[in-house]
């Protein structure tokens, strides 16, 4: 009964942990949208640094408070996660202001083989035939959904190679950070976020005018804006908890893969509150196809084999077993595995 019992609490945390990061993320999607389109704060790099700024007080005050214990991030790695989550934000900016939005939606889906890339190379991941296809299936549902017109140019592809490889970076090292120092999801944030902060508040203004031609300080700051401003800043902070959650309990590469059903409800509830075009045949087969692929990823990813971390097997000396050890090696003289550590990228060094 234990043993399953265990399993029972793990599934629920497990679904409870996307539940919140679907619900967290579409709603902050939502209150963006209507912020920028309807009251046009177009500053989005800026807003960002206002979203990791109301992280980082609440996590002090959780700190305060004593909810979130010491611990401790090498200065180095924290510097270069600071690197790469700050280029995954400025470089999606700028691809989305450079590249059609077909190419834009390319370059998102585009993540999900560079993530399974940095898994396979350096932790070692195996993907069995149904794992890969399932992950093929996702990615043309989702092009159906999302990918319209394609015009591709030089300064545009620069951009999103930057923003896919740095995102899929920042993804990777959350996972590898809460391991390699058992960090929590709070105790990650209370370290990156004021460093995120600062960088974004004093950067953003400079990146928004260069993409907007519009100050932020000239912005006419409403009643109703600001409303919007903090409701965002409010939502950031449960989105960005729930994605350090996420990608803690699974990987980058299910974090992504999953993630796609952020983007089917985001298309249907802009279809309704928006005021666009309606739900046509290849949208609604597009979300279908992706919701299946997705479907198909988590039974196919959770069976033995399924995705696994490689083994290495190294020969072992029968001349040096002794003692009480030779009954033991008797049974496994012809092999020894050892599993592989994962030097995430070496960028600890």
């Amino acid at each position: 009964m234990a043993p399953a019992s265990k399993a029972d609490r793990k599934a629920a945390l497990d679904v409870a942990a996307w539940m919140f990061n679907i619900v967290t993320s579409v709603g902050i999607i939502m209150v963006n949208k209507a912020l920028m389109a309807t009251h046009r704060f177009t500053f989005a790099t800026t807003l960002t640094g206002l979203h990791f700024a109301t992280t980082t007080l609440l996590t002090i005050i959780f700190r305060w408070l004593g909810y979130i214990q010491p611990s401790h991030l090498p200065f180095s790695n924290l510097i270069k996660f600071v690197l790469f989550a700050n280029l995954s934000i400025v470089g999606m900016n700028i691809s989305l202001m450079w590249n059609s939005i077909g190419f834009y939606q390319i370059a998102k889906l585009s993540m999900i083989p560079v993530s399974c890339l940095l898994e396979v190379v350096f932790d070692k991941i195996h993907y069995s035939r149904a794992t890969k296809l399932s992950i093929v299936v996702v990615l043309v549902g989702v092009a159906i959904c999302t990918v319209t017109d394609v015009s591709v140019n030089a300064k545009g592809l620069i951009a999103a190679t930057i923003a896919v490889w740095s995102t899929a970076l920042q993804q990777y090292y959350v996972h590898f950070l809460q391991k390699k120092y058992s960090l929590g999801s709070f105790n990650l944030l209370g370290h990156t976020a004021p460093v995120q902060a600062a960088s974004l508040l004093i950067l953003g203004p400079f990146v928004d005018y260069w993409l907007t031609n519009k100050r932020v300080d000239k912005f006419d700051y409403s009643v109703t804006a600001v409303f919007f401003i903090v409701l965002s800043c409010t939502i950031a902070v449960g989105t960005n908890l729930s994605q350090f959650i996420c990608i803690g309990r699974f990987t980058a590469v299910s974090f992504q893969v999953l993630g796609h059903m952020k983007t089917i409800l985001v298309l249907t509830l802009g279809f309704f509150l928006f005021g666009r075009e309606g739900l046509n045949l290849q949208v609604i087969s597009g979300m279908i196809l992706a919701v299946l692929g997705m479907i198909w990823y988590g039974n196919a990813s959770s069976k033995p084999g399924g995705k696994e971390r490689r083994t290495y097997s190294l020969p072992v000396d029968k001349s040096q077993k002794h003692g009480l050890l030779s009954e033991a090696g008797d049974r496994d003289d012809k092999t020894r595995t050892i599993p592989v550590s994962c030097p995430c990228l070496e960028l600890q060094r």
